[in-house]
């Protein structure tokens, strides 16, 4: 086992012995195991799960942030993390709605909107449209 934290700027999620943890890195998912290696990489928007000391699997959307991993401990430090359970649908869905009509007004001349700052809403948005699909 090793020491598990979840972190956003909001508060901490997770303080707990995990037994795996399989997170988003900008070159893949990967994987973590008692005593892994030391490691920091950078996350993307994705699916985050862990199993916890008592062997519960927790599956959680995860937006950009950061995993360091040394001396037994992982720390994820997040823009933001949700339980995919309290995903909530309608509210995932509008915000793809909104930020798929801002793509596609970036592309317009004399629109100030930022086509980067658009596509990442986008995928956030979908990427927790796509974990809510995973459990319902």
């Amino acid at each position: 086992m090793f020491s598990l934290s979840v972190v956003t700027p909001e508060k901490v999620h997770y303080e707990l012995e995990a037994k795996s943890l399989i997170v988003p890195g900008s070159e893949g998912y990967l994987g973590v195991l008692a005593h892994h290696a030391p490691l920091i990489t950078v996350l993307k928007p994705g699916r985050l799960e862990f199993v916890d000391s008592d062997d519960k699997m927790h599956l959680l959307s995860v937006s950009v942030g950061f995993l360091e991993v040394s001396d037994n401990k992982a720390t994820i430090l997040a823009d933001a993390v949700e339980e995919a359970d309290s995903i909530d649908i309608d509210r995932a869905q509008k915000a793809y709605d909104r930020a798929q009509d801002r793509v596609t007004k970036a592309f317009e001349k004399g629109t100030d909107i930022s086509l980067e700052r658009a596509r990442k809403s986008l995928q956030r948005a979908l990427n927790r449209i796509n974990i809510y699909k995973e459990i319902n």
